[in-house]
């Protein structure tokens, strides 16, 4: 079994190789994210930057600024992240954003 920390020398030596993948920028975020977040946000800024169109970023950088406590970056990033899906016709991925996005609202209107 591959251990995390493998797993990320593996993803920054493809980083190093090619450093304009976003598949690999993001892969490099999602790794570092349980125990390193400020380099998770460092990859995942880099992708929304340099690959705005890479729509996976989105739902997964707007729940780290919500851990971080920076609700207006994730607002901002979900409304983002929704405008991007919507425009790719990535419904799915539209659907899970606004599904976030309503909730971080308090507009979710499932019983509880």
């Amino acid at each position: 079994m591959e251990t995390t920390n493998s797993r990320l020398t593996q993803l920054l030596a493809f980083y190093e190789e090619d450093p304009n993948d976003p598949f690999t920028l993001y892969a490099i975020a999602t790794e570092y994210r349980p125990t390193d977040q400020a380099q998770a946000r460092f990859f995942y800024e880099k992708l929304l930057a340099e690959h705005p169109e890479y729509v996976g970023t989105y739902y997964h950088v707007a729940s780290l600024y919500l851990q971080l406590e920076e609700p207006e970056l994730a607002r901002q990033a979900y409304q983002k992240g929704m405008q991007v899906s919507r425009q790719q016709g990535q419904l799915h991925a539209f659907s899970e954003l606004q599904q976030a996005y309503n909730k971080m609202m308090g507009l979710d209107y499932e019983d509880e």
